[in-house]
């Protein structure tokens, strides 16, 4: 694939990212995707067959958004500074959050009625996070790590839930420095 063409194919994932975002698959439509990605509806088909094809692709790109980001947080000092970093992120995203919701957390939750596959491509961003959550809590030395991750998982997807729920960011900040002291109980001494 040409360079102009990898370039054309990441506006449309990037735009279709936005736009189920903000407005959720059922409401975004291909052509929305093509305008906002300034490129014609009809080469559209070219990268992309179907609807269902560029929400894959956008699902990929969050799962590897996933691991870039979780990646990065890499040469944080250890599991608990780690895992406060991960916190932070929704804490970073606070005002889209508390106006869309979570990027991932909303597109699963609308995919997960699906029985086409879909679904299950759409639990892959937070099954990274998950797994990612459980091995620090292991490296941390934590009884039931998978528990623990699990929760921490829940408080920030609730929270971001509420925060956009009642339109409050700082609902969603106010819990991830809660989240911070809850992790920093679970160092050992």
């Amino acid at each position: 694939m040409t360079e102009r063409a990898t370039a054309k194919r990441e506006r449309l994932v990037a735009s279709a990212a936005e736009l189920l975002h903000r407005n959720g698959v059922g409401a975004t439509s291909l052509a929305d995707i093509a305008q906002l990605a300034d490129v014609p509806l009809g080469n559209v088909y070219y990268y992309y067959r179907t609807k269902d094809d560029l929400v894959r692709a956008v699902l990929a790109a969050q799962t590897e958004q996933v691991a870039a980001m979780v990646d990065g947080f890499a040469g944080l000092p250890g599991p608990a500074e780690r895992l406060k970093a991960l916190a932070s992120r929704w804490d970073l995203m606070r005002d889209v959050v508390a106006r869309y919701g979570c990027p991932f957390g909303t597109l699963t939750t609308e995919l997960n009625r699906r029985d086409d596959g879909l679904d299950r491509d759409a639990a892959m961003p937070m099954r990274g996070i998950l797994d990612w959550a459980v091995s620090q809590f292991q490296e941390l030395g934590c009884a039931e790590p998978r528990d623990l991750a699990v929760a921490l998982l829940s408080a920030i997807q609730g929270s971001a839930l509420l925060a956009a729920t009642l339109r409050d960011p700082e609902l969603l900040s106010a819990q991830v420095h809660r989240l911070h002291d809850w992790i920093d109980t679970l160092i050992p001494v």
